[in-house]
C-alpha cells in the first residue's frame, strides 16, 4: 500500500507545477543560487589563476584586464551588464520574453555579487584552480540553463538564430572564444590562455552531465494495454509513436510493441507514467544517435522538464513586463508630445515677436516719411 501512497505524493508534487507562482518561485531561487555561485567562481578561481572563461562573461574579464593595462578600470560586473542589456534588447521580440527576463537577472545579480560580495582566493595553485573553478562555473551554468534561464550572451543570439533559420550557431560561437583566447594569449601569455582552455573544457563537460535537454532516447515499451498507454502518453508529452502487435516469446500472449523517440530528460516521467499505468509494461531506453522528422520539444524557459495539464496560459510576469513596457512607451509618447507642443509654442511665439518687430519697423519708416 505504501507505494501507491508514494506515486500519488509525487504526482501532487509534480502537479504543483501548474501553479505559475510555483514555476517562477523555483526559476527565481535557481537565478539566485547561478548567479552567486558564479560570482564566487571568478572572484576565488579566475581572478586570482588569471583565468579567462567563455561567452561574454570572459569578454568582459578580458576587456576588464586590458582597460587595467591603460590605467583605466571598466570593471567585470560593468563589462557583463554593458555587453548584455543591447543584446537583449536585440533579442527581445525573438525568443521567449520569459527567458529573456531571468536570463538577465541572473546577468545583473552576478554582477552585484562580484561588486559587493567579499569572496577571498581559496587555492594558491593554478591546476586546482582550473580543476575546480572549471566544474563550479559548470555547475553555475546548469543551474540556470535548467530553471528555465541562463546566463545570456551567446545564448540569447543562438536561440535567435535557431528560432528564424532552424540552424545553430554554436561552431561560431566557439570561433568567437578561439579568437578571444588568442587575444588573451597574444597579451597576458600563452600558458594562462592554455590553463584557460582546459577551464572551458572541464565547465562545458559538467553542462554536458547535468543539461541534456537536446540529447534524445529511444524507448521500446512492451505492453499489453496499448490504448491506455498511448492515450496518456500523447495527451502528457505530445509526442508520436509506432506501434506492431506482437506475442510474448515465453508466455505466447498478445501485446503490442511501441517505439518512441523523445529528449532524455523525459524518460524518468514516461517510464513513471508507463508504470503507473500498466505495472506488467517492459520498457527498453537506447540512446539515439541521430534523429531525422518531426520532433516536439517543450519550451526552454520552464523549470520543469513535463509540461503539467492545466497550465494557465496567462504569465503575471509577462503581464508585469508588458506593463512595464507600456508604461515606458507612454512616457516616451507623453514627453514626445511635450517637446512638440514646446516646439510649437516657440515658433508661435517666434512668429509673434517676428510680427511685433515688422510691426515696429513699419511704424518707424512710416513717422520717418511723415517727417
Amino acid at each position: 500500500m505504501s507505494a501507491p501512497l508514494e506515486e500519488s505524493g509525487l504526482d501532487q508534487l509534480k502537479r504543483l507545477g501548474r501553479y505559475v507562482f510555483v514555476r517562477r518561485i523555483v526559476t527565481l531561487c535557481a537565478v539566485i543560487m547561478s548567479a552567486l555561485l558564479q560570482a564566487f567562481v571568478i572572484k576565488v578561481f579566475v581572478n586570482p589563476a588569471n583565468l579567462l572563461s567563455g561567452g561574454f562573461t570572459g569578454l568582459a574579464i578580458l576587456i576588464d584586464r586590458i582597460t587595467q593595462l591603460f590605467g583605466v578600470s571598466f570593471s567585470t560586473s560593468l563589462g557583463m551588464i554593458a555587453l548584455n542589456v543591447p543584446v537583449a534588447l536585440l533579442v527581445w521580440r525573438s525568443i521567449s520574453r520569459r527567458f529573456v527576463i531571468f536570463s538577465m537577472l541572473q546577468v545583473f545579480l552576478a554582477s552585484a555579487f562580484l561588486q559587493f560580495c567579499p569572496f577571498e582566493p581559496l587555492l594558491d595553485n593554478t591546476i586546482l584552480c582550473v580543476l575546480f573553478g572549471g566544474v563550479l562555473n559548470g555547475i553555475a551554468i546548469s543551474l540556470a540553463l535548467k530553471s528555465g534561464a541562463s546566463t545570456a550572451g551567446t545564448d540569447f543570439i543562438a536561440l535567435m538564430v535557431s528560432n528564424k533559420t532552424g540552424r545553430t550557431i554554436w561552431q561560431y560561437v566557439f570561433v568567437g572564444n578561439c579568437v578571444i583566447l588568442c587575444i588573451f594569449g597574444v597579451i597576458f601569455g600563452w600558458e594562462h590562455a592554455a590553463y584557460s582552455i582546459i577551464f572551458q573544457f572541464l565547465s562545458t563537460k559538467t553542462i554536458d552531465s547535468f543539461y541534456r535537454r537536446y540529447e534524445r532516447v529511444t524507448l521500446q515499451i512492451v505492453t499489453a494495454r496499448p490504448q491506455e498507454v498511448l492515450s496518456a502518453y500523447s495527451s502528457e508529452f505530445h509526442h508520436g509513436s509506432t506501434c506492431f502487435e506482437a506475442y510474448g516469446g515465453y508466455s505466447g500472449k498478445p501485446v503490442t510493441y511501441i517505439v518512441s523517440v523523445i529528449s532524455s530528460y523525459e524518460s524518468d516521467d514516461v517510464i513513471h507514467l508507463i508504470r503507473r499505468i500498466d505495472p506488467q509494461a517492459v520498457i527498453n531506453v537506447c540512446k539515439s544517435e541521430n534523429f531525422v522528422g518531426n520532433f516536439h520539444r517543450a519550451p526552454a524557459d520552464e523549470p520543469l522538464p513535463a509540461e503539467v495539464d492545466g497550465t494557465p496560459a496567462a504569465d503575471p510576469l509577462l503581464g508585469l513586463a508588458d506593463n512595464l513596457a507600456d508604461a515606458i512607451r507612454s512616457g516616451s509618447e507623453h514627453s514626445a508630445s511635450k517637446a512638440k507642443r514646446a516646439q510649437r509654442g516657440m515658433l508661435g511665439s517666434s512668429e509673434e515677436f517676428r510680427h511685433a518687430a515688422e510691426t515696429a519697423i513699419e511704424h518707424l519708416d512710416h513717422r520717418g516719411t511723415k517727417e
